[in-house]
């Protein structure tokens, strides 16, 4: 298939990276344009960008397609599907039918649950047990087109966003190259909308600890916004990041260090198993305690 792909961040990279190994014709790749990131704050080409250039496919990286040449430049590709992997942007709809098959579009969840931008993110501190990836053809919504395929994986007790992220994206590769092998065995299927929820952006607000709250929730926060932006708490008059912890079944005041990095919640305690000091890299809980002593209290 003559196929243009539409994607940003690590997540898409998998898929595109299955596509070409397929055998699929890579007519074009759509990233949004280069940011500025790092020391010098030089503009960076998104992770698909890079990829694309590394591999010889040619880019494009319209601000957005309000603008009729981009629209006719999409058009002039004649693909016979489009592949949109967490592009970022809002695809009108006359773009949406102009591939013989439409977009289809990989989403990190269990449509119609997690509608949205931060799927991934929201499941974890939700605390769902599941979730997985679905291939679903695109219409004028967010994230309301038919299904055609779904895949699913269980959310390890102790996975971070990171993990997560990771394990999606490669499902998400396998079953995208498994749907285009054979659209007719897969035919697409109204979402049911009952248990839809919206996947809000994870906003930096968000990120600091209120210690307050039942372990539970506390761990679910830590493993959902790890590593970035990173759940956060104040030590003395430094920031620390907590990037990865697990339950425990001490008792204090909130905040209170109960030893080693054990924290007092609410209800409970979490045990804090690696975590970043503000100016210093991230490192585990022993390397950590090895240098720094913890305030009897974390605010």
């Amino acid at each position: 298939m003559r196929i243009v792909f539409m994607g940003t961040p690590e997540f898409s990279v998998p898929a595109l990276e299955a596509l070409a190994a397929s055998g699929h014709d890579i007519t074009a790749v759509y990233s949004q344009p280069p940011r500025k990131g790092g020391r010098g704050q030089k503009l960076r080409p998104s992770p698909v960008h890079q990829l694309a250039d590394k591999l010889g496919w040619p880019v494009f990286t319209p601000i957005n397609f309000k603008n009729l040449t981009d629209i006719e430049t999409f058009a002039a590709h004649s693909a016979d599907v489009a592949v949109v992997v967490a592009y970022g942007l809002l695809l009108p709809e006359a773009l949406l039918s102009l591939p013989v098959y439409g977009c289809l579009n990989i989403h990190a969840s269990l449509l119609p649950r997690w509608r949205g931008a931060a799927p991934i993110n929201r499941a974890i501190m939700a605390g769902d047990s599941r979730t997985g990836v679905c291939i679903m053809d695109m219409d004028a919504g967010l994230d309301t087109g038919p299904i055609r395929h779904c895949r699913d994986l269980d959310i390890g007790v102790t996975e971070t966003f990171a993990q997560l992220h990771d394990r999606l994206a490669v499902l998400g590769a396998k079953a995208i190259v498994d749907v285009l092998e054979d659209l007719s065995g897969y035919p697409a299927v109204k979402q049911d909308n009952n248990g839809t929820c919206y996947a809000k952006k994870i906003d930096k607000s968000e990120a600091r600890i209120d210690w307050s709250k039942p372990n539970s929730e506390v761990d679910r926060q830590i493993r959902g916004l790890s590593p970035f932006p990173g759940a956060w708490c104040m030590m003395s008059d430094r920031r620390l990041k907590i990037l990865s912890s697990i339950p425990s079944d001490g008792s204090g005041v909130p905040g209170e260090v109960l030893g080693g990095t054990e924290i007092a919640c609410g209800s409970g305690s979490i045990t804090v198993l690696e975590m970043q000091i503000s100016g210093r890299k991230a490192q585990s809980a022993s390397v950590f305690l090895q240098g720094n002593n913890i305030s009897q209290r974390l605010e």
